[in-house]
């Protein structure tokens, strides 16, 4: 008897959208191929501008600071996502994979019902205009990386079309913002879920393994 019905299915990376006043999912992007890496990039935001302010130092920051954060670090992630249509034979694709495209390039751009009101509220004299507010974004990356983003860079490079010249094969770099409560208001339900992500990495470095001053040969010099 075949155990491979016993192997588990592998969890797909995504992206979530969601209503950000009901918190209910308006449209789940489910990414047909994992991305084999990702870039990912912390910045710290430190309350100094760096350095000493005297004293044969060269930098100009407050002492006072050095060790003090304003807020969050600033996170980003880059990958490259894959689409083919010819993996999917068994599924009608008479637009190629148009559909897929859009769906990612609309999480950049507002849709044509929020324009023409915008246009309404103009031609009616309405003074000020409130931007255009998106859905809330989450990416997903298995159960313990669920984070609020804002989609930053999207390049698509299609590299295959059928007779008709719909796209069948595309890769797409793709850039993403943690949004941090520094980005959001507070209970903005975006806000809510970094704390969890945030919490989550604390969660997981609790349960690292601990080192020793002593593998380090400063037993005795810091008071270990």
């Amino acid at each position: 008897m075949s155990r491979y019905v016993d192997i588990p299915k592998p969890i797909r990376s995504g992206i979530v959208l969601l209503d950000p006043e009901r918190g209910t999912p308006q449209r789940i992007i489910v990414l047909q191929f994992n991305p084999d890496t990702l870039e990912r990039s912390l910045s710290p935001q430190t309350a100094g501008a760096g350095g000493d302010s005297g004293g044969g130092g060269s930098g100009n920051g407050d002492r006072n600071e050095a060790l003090r954060l304003k807020g969050p670090a600033q996170e980003t992630w880059k990958f490259t996502a894959e689409i083919d249509a010819t993996d999917q034979l068994e599924i009608a694709a008479p637009d190629g994979i148009h559909p897929q495209l859009a769906t990612l390039e609309m999480l950049v751009q507002p849709t044509t019902a929020q324009l023409r009101e915008a246009s309404r509220l103009a031609k009616n004299g309405t003074i000020e205009i409130s931007p255009i507010e998106m859905p809330l974004t989450l990416f997903t990356w298995g159960s313990k990386r669920v984070m609020p983003v804002r989609l930053t860079e999207l390049s698509i490079n299609e590299s295959a079309f059928d007779v008709n010249l719909n796209p069948i094969r595309a890769s797409l770099s793709i850039g993403l913002k943690v949004l941090s409560v520094s980005d959001l208001p507070a209970g903005h339900l975006g806000a809510d879920l970094y704390m969890a992500h945030l919490a989550q990495k604390e969660r997981l470095a609790s349960a690292a393994r601990r080192g020793g001053l002593g593998a380090l040969g400063l037993s005795g010099v810091l008071g270990g």
